[in-house]
């Protein structure tokens, strides 16, 4: 058995703080790299890759229509208002769609936000594709500043006919504090 001291509730102390340590060492730098790379590989959670979508012309399926939701939350702790303009489009495969979602800083302070998609069902992700959208970047607002932000998206023609509703979800983060530096009037 490790002995640290010749007192044996420091030894235990010691013992379990290095414990404490470790969880969270291997929480932070392991679950999330595997989270990530368990979601890519099995297509669940709904995420998407971030990248813009480059459009090809394809046409518009006119002979269906797909509802899309538009939900927001915010992480717990984030002070902002955040929602979408509106909460359900309906919209034709193919055409090139526009909305926006409404930010508002709350705080007497200058904050830097990232939104995280989400879809679902998940085997709309491949579907849905977003040429521009204010998830792509972090989002700067001073002190009591709002904002709109824009999201352009096409639903695929090739979205399975079984699929009659897309759910968009965004989470809002602060990340004021990875991205010193960055708040810039809005």
């Amino acid at each position: 058995m490790l002995k640290l001291s010749n007192n044996p509730a420091i030894d235990t102390a010691t013992k379990l703080v290095a414990v404490a340590v470790l969880m969270f060492a291997f929480v932070f730098v392991v679950m999330v790299p595997l989270y990530n790379v368990l979601c890519d590989a099995l297509g669940i959670n709904g995420k998407t890759d971030g990248q813009a979508y480059t459009s090809v012309q394809a046409g518009v399926d006119e002979s269906r229509l797909v509802t899309i939701q538009f939900v927001a939350t915010r992480n717990e702790g984030m002070p902002w208002e955040f929602g979408p303009a509106t909460s359900v489009m309906k919209v034709h495969p193919g055409a090139v769609n526009d909305t926006v979602f409404h930010a508002r800083n709350t705080l007497a302070k200058d904050m830097v936000a990232q939104a995280i998609p989400s879809i679902s069902p998940a085997r709309a992700v491949q579907y849905f594709h977003k040429t521009e959208c204010f998830c792509f970047n972090q989002q700067p607002l001073t002190a009591g500043a709002s904002a709109e932000l824009p999201l352009q998206y096409i639903v695929d023609r090739d979205l399975p006919k079984d699929i009659h509703t897309i759910t968009l979800s965004y989470t809002i983060f602060d990340v004021t504090d990875m991205a010193k530096g960055a708040v810039a009037t809005r």
